[in-house]
């Protein structure tokens, strides 16, 4: 019980400080407009980017997380997102492209990593709990963002904001060092990387019906979340809120995601079928897109806030039982590597609905209209999960 309650705990904290670097540029994207004189598209750009980077970086990270060791391998995403954060203070067109694909592509396995630790100190039934309490680190990340950058911005700027997230990151890949040799005893140092590993990640999430399911699930739920994250607390400053206080929103609505992973995941592991669950919460976010397409200058802030905070119990709260059921249905030697290539899907969609929403607010000028559109594929996977009877026999 202690192992797993330690390895939560670390795992917890190492994707809490990368959820936090990585929202950083959407959270105070209005200074960093302001300051560079950038179109605010460039969110979506950016923020596309580096999802595609991470898509190549899942598919390929099996061999990594075998070969040093799981806490290695999160050591090494936290030393990459203090580069990628870090490089962007510089406001050169190369630095933004080389941040986005350094913090894409450097991060991406932290989650992949994190499962295959947590998967060898947990009972296969309680997976979808113990996945979910870890991953509330993520809205904890973006919670701590949402408060603290903006008045981190307004105080000392929005260089220092990101430089002091690249400093706590480095302090904390220092401080896993001495729990490594615990966490990483299962590595294979003889393990080589080959080419083929992409390969064979992507055929073992596609090949099973199952396993295909929850990569599309995968793609339409994270990119309704890359779509929120990116551009919610831009979209309200066009309709009155200050940086402040929009933030102030963004961060409610994540607090909410908290208790909503837990609460996910202990249905997931005792009441409800995960396929089930799924379904039921793409309905919710779907509905939810909706009406925040629809907001308005003058609407109430209270209405404002219940609307995006159903938002964050759904379209930021499904982690935890994807990726349990993705481990369960895994190899037990392919769990990093299979919820790597799962979550590569989601990364396809991270990296595609913030570009197509880019191009539709070019193309149209309206907001609302870009979070429709990337709404509708979470009502389809929704329609095919809430059909599907799981059938042991598909595990990978």
């Amino acid at each position: 019980m202690n192992h797993l309650v330690l390895a939560v705990g670390t795992m917890f904290l190492q994707q809490t400080f990368v959820s936090y670097g990585r929202a950083l540029p959407a959270i105070i994207a209005p200074a960093i407009i302001l300051d560079l004189d950038l179109d605010p598209a460039w969110i979506g750009a950016y923020f596309g980017l580096s999802a595609f980077a991470a898509v190549v970086s899942n598919l390929g990270c099996g061999s990594l997380i075998v070969r040093h060791g799981a806490l290695r391998v999160s050591q090494m995403a936290l030393v990459l997102l203090a580069v990628g954060t870090a490089l962007l203070t510089l406001g050169t067109p190369l630095a933004l492209v080389l941040s986005a694909i350094i913090c894409g592509g450097g991060t991406s396995p932290s989650t992949p990593a994190s499962s295959h630790l947590l998967a060898r100190c947990t009972a296969p039934k309680y997976l979808p709990l113990v996945f979910s309490i870890k991953q509330t680190s993520v809205p904890v990340g973006l919670l701590l963002a949402g408060i603290l950058a903006p008045l981190l911005t307004e105080l000392t700027g929005w260089r220092t904001t990101m430089l002091a997230s690249a400093m706590a990151c480095l302090i904390y890949a220092l401080l896993l060092q001495p729990v490594r040799g615990q966490f990483d005893a299962d590595r294979e140092p003889m393990r080589s990387f080959r080419m083929s590993d992409f390969h064979s990640t992507l055929v073992s999430v596609i090949k099973a019906p199952d396993m295909r399911a929850l990569s599309l699930a995968c793609l339409a739920f994270n990119g309704v979340q890359a779509t929120f994250t990116a551009y919610f607390v831009l979209y309200l400053t066009t309709i009155g809120y200050t940086p402040v206080a929009a933030g102030f929103v963004f961060s409610v609505a994540v607090a909410v995601a908290v208790p909503g992973r837990i609460l996910w995941g202990w249905l997931g592991s005792v009441r409800v079928a995960p396929h089930q669950l799924l379904a039921g919460l793409a309905f919710t976010m779907t509905a939810s897109v909706m009406l925040l397409a629809l907001f308005v200058v003058g609407w109430p802030t209270l209405l404002v806030g219940l609307i995006a905070c159903v938002l964050g119990a759904t379209a930021l709260s499904w982690h935890g039982v994807l990726l349990a059921e993705a481990a369960n249905m895994a190899p037990e030697r392919m769990r990093g590597s299979v919820t790597g290539g799962v979550l590569s899907f989601g990364q396809v969609g991270a990296s595609a609905f913030p570009l197509v929403y880019s191009a539709l607010l070019n193309g149209t000028g309206s907001y609302g209209f870009g979070f429709v559109v990337c709404g509708v594929p979470a009502l389809l996977i929704g329609l095919q999960l809430l059909r599907k009877n799981r059938r042991p026999g598909n595990a990978v």
